[in-house]
């Protein structure tokens, strides 16, 4: 059984030998294809990069902690890319950060770093008390060209990037050259944590990511589980790592590696990840049933679903099935993709060497027509849920299956 910790005993508390550095916040990341030519800023803003700029992203955490450490990653840079200042902050709204809270980061005792090709750095640890759910406002400095980012497109918080120099330590950025809603060169947040501490991974597509919902008010699935999580006393130490790419496959690389080859990346480098959610596989079966090249069977996915399984269990990490939710009426959808989503799911529901399984089929579809999402579900494209599609997919996750597994 999880003990939950008081906040204020949670952030003072001394640390122990069995604190333990715990995923509160992470993100895919992916490549922009095709970015178009370069330009001079303002134009050069987003896919083609940023040059004597900075960046300020914000990400609301999961589990709170009084230390935390901040993740760099280059994960599909071809050159590397120099981050001459980074601090992280509380964040009070917008821009505007929390007085006093303001934390310069270093790497390996240096204030500056630099991302080569594919690697990840880990910032030293900063004291900063943060309580479970607040919004922290990390900010890099990018003193000359970085040419196309490592980002991750759907961060569904708005980033600002400023006007030449450093703002890093500023405690807005009042008059940004402009704005977004994507992380850049962003991989994860970690806290201290006490000894029963862990992180919970979900792990898919564009539904996982939180695609459709409203921007700016956490309204993903997995945050909304976060939210849960920390509520009830027995799941307060679980963190939550949002590792959803839209568009993303099972099978075949398309934004970002498949999720077969980003499992090592994205899922087994988490800090402290006990519990995966596993929740992909219906742009496989769309796409494929309007391009007969790309075509697959359940056989297919499910041996793909065994796959991740195997490597999960290896790392003492259990995993949770997720039953594929109603496209019908989405731009691919095709007879024969539903005769295969309904046939993953039949197998998911009869347990399919998971762990636990949640039913988010059933926990969205219209039950006057199972194919499709429920109309007050459904924002229009028929594939994504809104707000409210995936509140009901958040309370669809049983929290005792935490509780009774630590």
């Amino acid at each position: 059984m999880l003990a939950q910790l008081p906040k204020l005993a949670v952030a003072q508390a001394p640390a122990t030998s069995q604190d333990h550095w715990v995923a509160t916040w992470a993100t895919a990341e992916q490549l922009i294809p095709n970015p178009p030519a370069p330009a001079p800023p303002p134009q050069s803003i987003g896919a083609r990069g940023f040059s004597r700029q900075t960046v300020r992203m914000i990400v609301r955490i999961s589990i709170g902690g009084r230390r935390l450490r901040v993740k760099l990653a280059s994960a599909f840079g071809s050159e590397p890319v120099k981050v001459a200042a980074a601090h992280v902050a509380l964040r009070a709204k917008d821009s505007e950060i929390v007085a006093g809270s303001d934390r310069a980061l270093t790497f390996s005792g240096k204030p500056d770093c630099t991302l080569g090709p594919g690697v990840v750095l880990v910032s030293d640890a900063v004291d900063l008390t943060a309580a479970p759910l607040a919004d922290l406002a990390i900010s890099l400095y990018f003193p000359g060209e970085t040419g196309p980012p490592t980002t991750h497109g759907t961060g569904l918080h708005t980033t600002y990037i400023s006007k030449e120099g450093d703002f890093t330590a500023q405690p807005a950025i009042a008059d940004p050259a402009t704005t977004t809603a994507s992380y850049y060169w962003l991989a994860g947040v970690d806290v201290m944590a006490p000894a029963k501490a862990a992180a919970i991974v979900a792990y898919g597509d564009s539904i996982t990511d939180g695609a459709v919902s409203t921007l700016n008010t956490d309204h993903s699935w997995p945050a909304l589980l976060a939210a849960r999580l920390t509520a009830n006393k027995k799941t307060a130490n679980l963190g939550v790592a949002n590792m959803g790419i839209g568009g993303n496959r099972v099978l075949r690389d398309v934004t970002g590696a498949s999720a077969l080859a980003r499992f090592d990346r994205d899922v087994l480098s988490q800090s402290g990840v006990k519990w995966v959610i596993w929740l992909e596989g219906i742009n496989d079966i769309g796409h494929g049933a309007v391009a007969p090249a790309e075509a697959v069977s359940a056989e297919e996915l499910i041996a793909a679903y065994k796959q991740i399984l195997e490597r999960a269990h290896t790392h003492g990490i259990r995993v949770i099935g997720c039953t594929l939710t109603p496209y019908e009426g989405a731009f691919y959808s095709r007879p024969e993709g539903e005769a295969v989503r309904e046939a993953v799911n039949a197998w998911i529901r009869a347990g399919g060497g998971f762990d636990a399984v949640v039913d988010f089929d059933a926990a969205t579809h219209d039950p006057a027509n199972p194919k499709r999402f429920r109309p007050e579900f459904d924002p229009g494209d028929h594939l994504h849920p809104n707000n409210a599609g995936y509140e009901a997919m958040a309370k669809a996750v049983d929290l005792a299956v935490f509780s009774s597994h630590r």
